[in-house]
């Protein structure tokens, strides 16, 4: 009997022993979430998107390893409500941070706090922008506002805010490595994200880099003498590269008076001082007036710019070569975007904010081994209130009913599903602020788009993007009614759906 209930024994442990090895062997293993959000990244400023400017090897390798979009864009083309945005899944109007001023709320339900209760840890490193401090994450350290270049200072998790010498873009992919090595928990998937503040006004460039495009001449847009004709709100704006860049502040003449060279260490500012100071004297000497003037503003603010640009990829190579040498590609999505497009020099302009395809259009690309085949190109529409449910889904987490993104997991899978989406909404409301750019929204269609301009006034506007790309021609007076009408219908569908009650009763005035 007692040979009986010991076989019996043995037995049972051995099959117990048995499913659990069994469990552990098929248990999916949850993939880390790695998101890199870049600030004012133009897609002409990525080779991936064939820019005519500038090499971004780094940037490339994840396109080329995985998915690039093609047809990515922002909600709200400005900083903070872009990053809110990517938090919570929703429009600026139903997340309530509409503008740089405002407070975001950081006790609503945002992404970061489902991954945290799946067991996640989470991580912010870098430009935050948000005014509140964060919250859901187990580690944060960010830049206050936006943020400086050289030898930035940090507000951390106990309140205080110390500085660190170097150049920001080096020290962010710096914190976000040794986060990884060193500080985050590796029995538990991650999620990070390294907000860079490259490559955002006032450009200044790493020293290593301010040699990096002599001789270069950048080629100017064929819109950068833009009339505006029949557009107002364009006509304005205060974001004109000829009118509205400072010599000092953005343009680094006779600038030993602003904080950024007061930040700067002795080496710093001396290797600044012996790239700017022979160049404006010589633009001194030059006495350029009219045509000739804006021009050498377009390539000062061009170089400054892509210099940045060149440190940001720099960059995002580090991160991605301590992923692959610590064997975390596999199992990582890796995600590289920016917070909106910007102009280079279209229609005249540096910024965004407008819903012009320069800024409202932004550069996405996506590595995933495990899901994504190296070289998708996705040509299907997305929007950044995708972010959210995309990684909570491919978290294996339920993603709430009140985000109003889709997950772009059947489209990373290159299926087209025939209920996604064939229109845009997009909404911008700061004003007058120092850009002086009307609040508008509109829709986009895969052809046209169609934006209401208010506030100061009301106007229409109405682009064929198939004829007029560069959005030079407003034909909404010599369109067909029909066209106009079917527009506006869908534009008031997505206000409707979208429940944007202000555009919803700005539509009722007609």
């Amino acid at each position: 009997m007692k040979r009986y209930l010991l076989k019996a024994f043995v037995f049972i442990m051995l099959a117990f022993s048995f499913s659990s090895f069994n469990q552990k062997k098929t248990a999916p293993i949850r993939p880390n979430i790695l998101i890199i959000f870049s600030d004012d990244h133009a897609l002409q400023a990525i080779s991936a998107y064939g820019s005519p400017h500038i090499k971004t090897p780094n940037i490339d390798r994840i396109a080329r390893d995985g998915a690039i979009f093609r047809n990515m864009f922002c909600t709200n083309s400005i900083c903070g409500p872009s990053g809110a945005t990517l938090l919570t899944g929703k429009f600026s109007h139903k997340n309530g941070h509409i503008n740089n001023k405002t407070k975001f709320d950081t006790n609503q339900d945002i992404f970061p706090k489902h991954l945290q209760e799946a067991g996640y840890e989470t991580g912010w490193i870098g430009k935050w922008h948000l005014v509140n401090q964060p919250k859901f994450f187990n580690y944060w350290s960010i830049l206050p506002g936006q943020g400086s270049y050289y030898n930035p200072d940090f507000i951390e998790m106990d309140g205080q805010t110390r500085r660190q010498e170097g150049y920001a873009s080096d020290i962010i992919a710096g914190r976000a490595i040794d986060w990884l090595q060193n500080k985050h928990d590796m029995a538990k998937p991650f999620c990070l994200i390294i907000g860079q503040n490259a490559p955002h006004r006032t450009w200044l460039p790493d020293t290593a880099d301010l040699h990096a495009f002599d001789g270069v001449k950048f080629k100017m847009p064929d819109t950068f003498y833009d009339t505006y004709e029949d557009r107002v709100a364009a006509e304005r704006q205060k974001m004109h590269i000829a009118k509205d860049l400072r010599m000092d502040y953005d343009l680094k003449v006779d600038d030993n008076h602003l904080p950024h060279k007061k930040r700067m260490n002795e080496a710093q500012l001396k290797a600044y001082n012996a790239y700017y100071e022979p160049l404006n004297e010589q633009f001194k000497k030059q006495n350029l007036t009219g045509k000739v003037l804006d021009e050498w503003k377009f390539q000062r603010y061009m170089h400054d710019y892509m210099a940045c640009v060149k440190s940001l990829d720099r960059n995002i190579g580090k991160v991605l070569d301590y992923l692959e040498k610590n064997g975390l590609t596999e199992n990582t999505l890796i995600v590289c975007a920016s917070d909106q497009g910007f102009y280079l020099g279209e229609h005249g302009w540096f910024d965004k904010r407008f819903m012009y395809e320069e800024s409202f259009h932004v550069p996405l690309v996506m590595k995933y081994p495990k899901l994504i085949k190296k070289g998708t190109v996705v040509n299907s529409f997305a929007q950044n209130i995708d972010f959210a449910p995309t990684f909570l889904e491919l978290a294996g987490v339920n993603v709430p009913n009140d985000i109003q993104g889709k997950s772009l997991m059947p489209l990373l899978k290159n299926q087209k599903p025939a209920s996604w989406r064939k229109s845009l909404y997009y909404h911008y409301y700061e004003y007058p602020d120092e850009h002086n750019t009307m609040p508008h929204f509109g829709v986009r269609t895969d052809r046209y788009k169609l934006i209401r301009f208010y506030d100061d006034g009301d106007f229409w506007e109405l682009y064929d993007l198939k004829t007029d790309p560069k959005e030079l021609k407003n034909i909404y007076a010599s369109s067909p009614k029909a066209l106009v009408n079917s527009l506006k219908q869908e534009l008031e569908r997505l206000i409707a759906a979208y429940d944007d009650k202000e555009a919803a009763e700005i539509v009722k005035k007609k």
